[in-house]
């Protein structure tokens, strides 16, 4: 198995559990979904919708790189409820360095959507 098949098909994965994990765990996002956006639980289960799309999506060549572009954009999407998360991260029982060390983790998964979505 090539290393670019073996990098998307480690990502897909990661992104379709996750968006998974929306459904059956949604209070987990929901904590960390900031007050002044609407509608958070729907929130939450469009975002879950769009990572277990997105992660399939990184499979085909055909769908590749819009799942990518798409996945893209979910993650800048999302980057405020991860701001949020930081800021309120001792009510939810995190440690500081979990919570804010997590937020510069984002440019490198963001590099990783874009490689793994340009290979054919």
């Amino acid at each position: 198995m090539s290393l670019p098949l073996l990098s998307r098909l480690v990502l897909a994965t990661i992104f379709v559990f996750a968006g998974i994990w929306h459904f059956l765990h949604p209070a987990t996002y929901l904590a960390i979904m900031p007050p002044q956006l609407p509608q958070p639980l729907t929130l939450v289960y469009v975002s879950g919708a769009f990572e277990v799309l997105g992660g399939l999506g990184l499979l085909p060549a055909r769908t590749r790189r819009w799942a990518g572009w798409g996945l893209l954009a979910l993650l800048v999407a999302v980057f405020p409820a991860n701001v949020y998360m930081a800021l309120i991260h001792e009510k939810l029982g995190i440690p500081g360095w979990v919570a804010w060390g997590r937020l510069p983790l984002q440019l490198p998964l963001m590099w990783w959507v874009w490689r793994a979505s340009r290979h054919r």
